[in-house]
């Protein structure tokens, strides 16, 4: 898996989805998907999908990953305390 300097895409998942010909909607929301969960514990959510969408909205605005990347804006929430056995051992 290609990695990057990026801390907003440490994987390069969102890099790479901008240079796949002829990806669809639903493949860009798997890759979201895959992002989201690999993306390191700390790292605020909301801030690397803001940061993401300026970076690439300007110059794909009518990639669907630009599109799944602002529905992710939309949606994304302030960082909550995590449940289940993280919040136990501390």
């Amino acid at each position: 898996m290609p990695r990057s300097d990026d801390p907003n895409d440490p994987k390069g998942l969102i890099r790479e989805a901008y240079r796949i010909e002829g990806i669809a909607l639903p493949e860009c929301r798997s890759i979201f998907l895959d992002w989201a969960l690999s993306l390191p514990d700390g790292r605020d959510q909301k801030q690397a999908l803001t940061e993401l969408h300026a970076a690439y909205a300007a110059r794909d605005a009518d990639h669907p990953m630009t599109q799944v990347l602002r529905e992710g804006l939309n949606t994304a929430q302030a960082p909550r305390r995590r449940g289940g056995w993280r919040a136990r051992s501390r």
